[in-house]
Order: structure tokens, then sequence, then C-alpha cells
């Protein structure tokens, strides 16, 4: 089954990427484990974000992203995922690193929360860590949990 991506600009934030590059890092992150199915990516703003992480999680404040998996299985549909640009671009700000690194681990972060991927307990969070370190890598960005290191392969572009 192939990936069905379908972006959705719901933001006048200027900082958001181009839908051509999400659409590849959100492609890449669903074909690490050979999956595919239909995924919608939501980019919005922080009253929205707002709304929906105090509405799913009861946190009265936007973050950065959201996913909405979907675990029926034989089902095609993989989830949604929702992305506050604003919150995005001043995270990026805030840990010096750049914009379009920023976006594509977030991207990347949710896809793989589709996928089943989780960080709650510390093994599920090494595993999840280093399938985001590794496609990181393999798009050219440096090591989204040490920005600093990076190898010849992220750099061979």
């Amino acid at each position: 089954m192939g990936a069905d991506i379908t972006v959705q600009f719901v933001t006048a934030e200027a900082s958001v990427p181009a839908e051509k590059d999400i659409l590849h890092w959100a492609g890449s992150a669903l074909a690490l484990d050979g999956g595919g199915g239909e995924v919608t990516i939501r980019i919005t703003d922080e009253d929205e974000m707002q709304s929906l992480n105090s509405k799913w999680r009861n946190i009265d404040k936007p973050t950065n992203v959201l996913s909405f998996p979907l675990h029926d299985a034989g089902c095609p549909l993989l989830g949604d995922i929702v992305v506050c640009a604003p919150v995005v671009r001043r995270e990026a700000a805030q840990q010096a690193i750049a914009l379009s690194a920023h976006w594509a681990h977030i991207i990347i972060h949710g896809i793989l929360h589709l996928m089943g991927y989780d960080h709650t307990e510390e093994r599920e969070a090494e595993i999840m860590e280093a399938k985001e370190t590794a496609l990181m890598l393999e798009l050219g960005f440096p090591d989204p949990y040490f920005p600093g290191i990076t190898t010849s392969a992220a750099n061979s572009d």
C-alpha cells in the first residue's frame, strides 16, 4: 500500500515550508517500515492548536504537534497530524536550529506516532528517537537530539 498524504494549510504563518517538502518528509517516514496509508497533515495556528490540546490532552496551551492515530486493523487511514506553525517557528529559534530541520523532525515525529511509535516508556523512546535520528540523517538534517553532531551521510549533499 502506498502513502496518500493530504496537507491542509489553515494558518497565515509565513514560515511554513512548501507542501512538496512536507510530503517528502512524511512519505519518507511512512516508508521506514515499508508502510503506507492515508494521512492528513493540518498546519494550523495557535488558537486551533490550543483548543485541540485542551480538549484531547487537558493542557490549555498550544503545542508543536498532535497526532491522532486510527488503530483499526485493515483500515487504510493511519490518522491525522496537526502542526502549529508559530510554535514550530519559535522552538527552532529558541533551540538555534534550522527551521527546515525542525519542521522535518516535527513531521517525522508525528508520522511515527501514527505508525504506533511512542515515547512514554524509556525503551519506547529509545526506539522512536533512533528512527527519527536515522531518518533525519538520511534526509540530510542533523540529529534532532544532538544537533551539533553530523555524519558524512548527513553532509553528502
